[in-house]
This record gives C-alpha cells, structure tokens and sequence, in this order.
C-alpha cells in the first residue's frame, strides 16, 4: 500500500511540475497522429532544438500521409539531409505508404496496428497512441530510464531484458489511465531538465523526497548499464573528382549506412594509410589507371562519430584535366558540379560541402 501511496504521489507530482514547466514545442500543439508521429521519428537521436526546424520543413512540404507516401525517396531523403540515422527517413516513407494501402490513407488508432507500421517500436508506438489518442500506453526512452532506475534505485541493468521488464511495469503502474498523453510527456521532458544523466538538478527536484538514489546519495550511481557497446573504427578515403565542370558521384546500396545517399567515389580501408599506399591499392588504379595525369590535393581529415561506429574520412580533390580521356566506373554518375546540392548525401559529405 505504501508503494502504492507513493507512485500514485510521483504520478502528481510529475503533472504539476509539467503544467508549470512543460515546454511550447509546436507538435504539442496537436493531437493529429500524423504530426505526432513525425515529430517523433525526427527526434530519435535528434536534439529537439535541431528537429525543430526539420519537423516544420516536413510539415510544409508533407502535410499529410498521403502527400508524404506519394513523394520519391530520393525527395526524402533530400529533405532530411542533415539529421542522420537515414535508415529513419526511409522507415517514415514506407510506414506512409503502409498506412495508404491497409488503412485508406487514415492514421491507424490502435496500438497494435500503430506498431505494425515500418520502423515503429513499442516507444513510438505508446507515444502517438497516448498522446494523440489518450490510450494508456507508457513511454520508455532514456529519459524515461533514468528516472525511473534513481527514484526506485534499480539495481538490475536496465540494457537487460530483465532490467527492462522491471522499468516497464514501473512505468505501467505510475501512468495515469486518463492523463496518459501528458504524463508520457512530462516525465520525458522531466528527464531531460530536470533529472539529467550528468549534474542533475536534485536541489530543485519535486521529485526528492520520493527518491530513494538521493536518500542514499548514490543518484550518479543510475542507471546501472551492463556494457558499453563496441565502436567500429573504419577509414574513408573520399575523392571529390573535377574535369572541367563535372564532377563523379556514386549510389550507396546494400544494407550499410547511409542506404541510398550518394556520395563522392570511396576506398574503405582496414586501417589508416596515406595517398601513397592507397594509390597502390586495386580500387585506386580501377578509379584511375597508372599512366592517367592528375592533381591530387588533400583537403580535409573529418573523424565522424556514429552509435557503434567511429568513421575517420580523408577527403581528396582530384583534378583531371578537361580534354584527358577519363573512363570512370560504371557505378559513378557525371553530373555538373553545380547540381550536386541536389542529391541527398550523407551528414559526413554535407559537412565536407559546408567547409570548402
């Protein structure tokens, strides 16, 4: 009963504190599932102050599924350039023409057909379903981790499937069944202002005396996480090639990053090495034979950072003189220099663009 008593005053507290506090974003301005959805998609892995323009641009040019089933992936992902985690921006697209084909264009309300759609989990899907429909579904993201692991001092890692079976029923058990949109929302900007994974503000916090991490002065302590995931490290050696007013680009395919971006012609390499080994290397005399003339300028080193994954590129400008006979690889497309802005390239190769 005590246990009761005090999630049931957690559960209070938490809306309060958000009635005072909750920020003016403008996906809560609605309840259409549709934007809601957008607004989420965009903010996985995205600070809100950089999603904010993107969920706008989307809204504008994408008012509805329909609009957004409709449109090329290429146009997609061409507007989403910038935010990274592509794989997101094509999962939207194909959910978009999911929903057109079983549901006639209408956003589906049921949790389950919700996470049906392509690229919804059980986070997504108990957002929108709360939110924009009121249905009592809790939400679990690492905000939602954090506080729960402090106030109940979790002692189960919660990157197990036990861990996450405990702070999902603690989750289901504060959520209050007719304020299920708000509270959802509250405790994740809670988590996120207040309740934060470094310095937390535990002087100011409603929360305090409901917390047993800071009864034990042990809040640093959470949430307790079993392993830190492994970092790949790979070498991009990237040539941007110029003859006269063209320049080469290349379709990435495969189930590797950036799926469908394109980009300037690449070596991967196990290893670092500089233009002398890589010159050497097969793909390199395949790109450009050993008797072919051209400039080679080093122009920018970029160490990119990935989840799981540490891309250390070097990028290369490479100039062919206009007349000289260049007979690139089949996969490279010519186009003008001045149209590259039109295809959709990674963040890496945006970054690039935006220096030179």
């Amino acid at each position: 009963m005590e246990q009761t008593r005090n999630q049931s005053d957690i559960t209070t507290r938490l809306l309060n504190w958000y009635n005072v506090n909750k920020r003016d974003l403008p996906w809560r301005r609605t309840t259409n599932p549709y934007h809601i959805w957008l607004s989420e998609v965009i903010l996985q892995q995205t600070r809100i102050v950089q999603g904010w323009d993107y969920y706008l641009r989307f809204i504008d040019r994408f008012p509805d599924v329909q609009s957004l089933a409709s449109a090329e992936e290429e146009e997609v992902l061409k507007l989403w350039q910038g935010l990274g985690y592509y794989t997101r921006a094509r999962n939207l697209h194909a959910a978009a023409r999911q929903i057109m084909s079983r549901y006639n264009g209408i956003f589906p309300s049921d949790y389950s057909n919700i996470l049906s759609l392509k690229g919804v989990g059980k986070y997504t899907a108990a957002a929108i379903s709360s939110i924009a429909f009121q249905a009592p579904y809790a939400v679990v993201d690492g905000n939602v981790n954090r506080v729960i692991a402090r106030l109940f001092t979790v002692e189960t890692p919660i990157d197990t499937a036990e861990g996450k079976r405990i702070i999902s029923e603690i989750a289901h058990h504060l959520l209050p069944p007719r304020h299920s949109g708000n509270y959802n929302q509250a405790i994740m900007d809670f988590g996120s202002l207040v309740c934060t994974p470094v310095q937390p503000k535990c002087a100011d916090c409603p929360l305090q005396e409901n917390c047993r991490a800071y009864e034990e002065k042990r809040v640093s302590e959470y949430p307790v996480i079993r392993r830190k995931p492994t970092v790949r490290k790979r070498y991009f050696y990237y040539f941007h090639i110029l003859q006269g007013n063209k320049t080469f680009i290349q379709k990435r395919n495969g189930d590797d990053i950036w799926k469908s971006l394109y980009e300037f012609p690449l070596i991967e390499t196990p290893e670092a090495v500089d233009f002398f080994q890589l010159s050497q290397k097969d793909d390199f005399l395949r790109l450009f034979p050993e008797n072919m003339k051209l400039y080679a300028e080093h122009r920018l080193t970029i160490k990119h950072q990935l989840t799981h994954q540490s891309i250390h590129s070097t990028f290369y400008r490479i100039e062919i003189a206009e007349g000289s006979a260049f007979n690139p690889p089949q996969e490279l497309i010519r186009i003008n220099k001045d149209d590259l802005a039109d295809y959709p390239v990674s963040r890496l190769t945006d970054k690039y663009l935006e220096i030179i």
